[in-house]
């Protein structure tokens, strides 16, 4: 399949079969890497990283990925990075489409990404945005396949905010891959109508289903897949964090919520998470709110059916998947 010179912006812009075959590609290199066969196909070239929004799995996913399959890489950080700033969108694109052969972003608006697409000229692989996160979700199905050896049929579970880059992606990926998947939160934190309507186009094509619930019980029944995020986002005000604990609290992913899924369901998590007090932000949380874990109990982060560093190492080789495909395999 040949999806040379494509970008990699949502998945909504790629078939079942296309996407089939990034993981097909993610899981041959994956295994070579075990093995420690070489896979440097692209020697001598090199790519951008541009993060507006730090973060560690995915810039490691990216510079290993790309030193595997030869490149090399430059790491634009906030201070580093010009764009939008003192040079426009469209003319950092120019610039660095004629300097690299392909380029990464990570940062806010979708329509940012979509921009440096259309005038890079070069690939360009969208590292997360507010709207979507298509990386991530190569590294999930990838996961769930290990774990169960098919998409096809299985529930997940997303619980919590599903407003945003994961719950949109999530019910995409399932939709266009047909898994069921179901949003459990409270309405006021459910995904976009239209999105919703455009996934569901998508699923009736697989033969799955998307469902919206506020109910706990009703929403993890028999769910091979139960999946949940930290509940505040990179960059939001920390005026939201009072609010989405009393909203979301219900909706923490526990031992007892496990237990309702099915009899092999498994935990995921895009990662970082809140199921400690190890962490700058969860000790703050902890004295302002009396609380010792958020999203997910630690009993259930750590328990024999977490699958979250499987998953964070996954991103990795589906990572490097996308970028061999589009660059040429």
């Amino acid at each position: 399949m040949d999806l040379k010179g494509r970008n990699f912006l949502t998945l909504k812009d790629f078939s079942p079969d296309e996407i089939g075959y990034l993981l097909d590609l993610a899981a041959d290199f994956k295994e070579k890497k075990k093995k420690g066969i070489p896979v440097d196909i692209h020697r001598g070239k090199n790519v951008a990283l541009i993060f507006e929004k730090t973060s560690t799995r995915t810039r490691c996913s990216f510079e290993v990925a790309a030193h595997d399959l030869g490149m090399g890489t430059t790491y634009l950080d906030p201070v580093s990075s010009q764009i939008g700033k003192k040079e426009s969108i469209a003319d950092t694109a120019r610039v660095l489409g004629r300097l690299y052969e392909g380029i990464e972003y990570r940062g806010f608006g979708q329509e940012i990404v979509e921009e440096l697409a259309r005038y890079a000229g070069v690939p360009v692989w969208n590292g997360l945005t507010n709207e979507y996160h298509p990386t991530q979700m190569l590294a999930d199905l990838l996961t769930i396949r290990e774990q169960f050896g098919r998409l096809k049929g299985i529930r997940l579970v997303y619980m919590g905010d599903a407003r945003y880059n994961m719950g949109n992606s999530l019910m995409v990926a399932c939709s266009k891959m047909g898994l069921d998947f179901t949003a459990c939160a409270p309405k006021k934190y459910f995904p976009d109508e239209k999105l919703v309507e455009e996934c569901r186009g998508y699923a009736k094509r697989s033969g799955s289903a998307i469902t919206l619930t506020e109910d706990v019980a009703e929403g993890v029944k028999d769910a091979d897949v139960v999946y949940t995020d930290v509940w505040v986002s990179m960059g939001e005000p920390d005026e939201v964090w009072e609010e989405r604990i009393r909203d979301l609290t219900p909706y923490r992913v526990t031992e007892s919520v496990m237990e309702q899924a099915g009899k092999d369901a498994i935990f995921l998590h895009c990662l970082p998470s809140f199921h400690d007090l190890k962490t700058k932000i969860g000790r703050e949380m902890g004295e302002r709110f009396g609380i010792t874990e958020m999203e997910v109990t630690d009993r259930v982060f750590e328990s024999s059916r977490s699958r979250v560093f499987d998953e964070a190492e996954n991103r990795m080789h589906t990572i490097k998947a996308v970028m061999a495909a589009t660059l040429g395999v």
